[in-house]
């Protein structure tokens, strides 16, 4: 049994490696975003108690997310490992989850390491098609015609959460909330940063080869 976390800013790529390395264990994988969605669609009473705070436009309790996460971890087909995708964000999160995994415990936490300016160009680069919704980047997979869809030939415009200032403001905000987890799990001698900055076949290739360090 392997229990993982993945933990990276916005645009780290942990999100795109996730399913990757649930396949690769044969475990599953959650994110919060995920665990929010399933318990709101199902109506469960966690379900209902966040969406009253998300309505409310308030930040959403740490108990409340850390009952919804051991409801997830507890389920007997997560008897034999998991991956949670950015859980914990803050440093009460992660107290509170190490207290009621007892004995289990995570076996590693795995850093996605991407330079702050490395993370504004991926975050800003995003573009998306009003009409069929494709997802563009400048960059990496920009359309053959400047601001036009390639499938549709809709216009192409960037969301509101894509713009440089937001982003910037995104990043900073959780470095300042996250920093003190890293440093958690790093006197834990259980923090493995790799650099998320090469393509996703040599960061696949180096959690590969650390995952079969890790059960090994």
């Amino acid at each position: 049994m392997i229990n993982l976390i993945l933990f990276g800013p916005p645009g780290s790529g942990k999100g795109t490696q996730a399913s990757y390395i649930s396949n690769l264990l044969d475990v599953n994988s959650i994110s919060t975003g995920d665990l929010f969605r399933d318990n709101l669609a199902n109506g469960t009473e966690l379900g209902k108690l966040a969406q009253g705070y998300m309505e409310r436009g308030e930040y959403v309790p740490d108990k409340v997310t850390i009952n919804m996460i051991m409801g997830w971890i507890n389920e007997p087909e997560n008897n034999c490992g998991f991956v949670l995708d950015g859980f914990p964000r803050t440093i009460k999160q992660a107290e509170e989850l190490d207290s009621r995994l007892d004995n289990e415990g995570i076996d590693k936490v795995v850093f996605f390491d991407v330079s702050f300016d490395e993370l504004v160009d991926r975050l800003t680069g995003r573009f998306v098609c009003r009409e069929c919704q494709r997802p563009y980047h400048g960059i990496y997979a920009p359309p053959m015609k400047e601001k036009t869809c390639d499938s549709c030939g809709g216009n192409l415009y960037q969301r509101d959460d894509d713009k440089i200032e937001v982003v910037k403001n995104r990043l900073k905000v959780y470095e300042e909330s996250t920093g003190p987890v890293l440093r958690h799990y790093e006197q834990e001698n259980k923090l493995q940063s790799i650099d998320a900055s090469r393509s996703i076949e040599l960061v696949r290739a180096e959690l590969t080869s650390l995952i079969q360090r890790i059960c090994s």
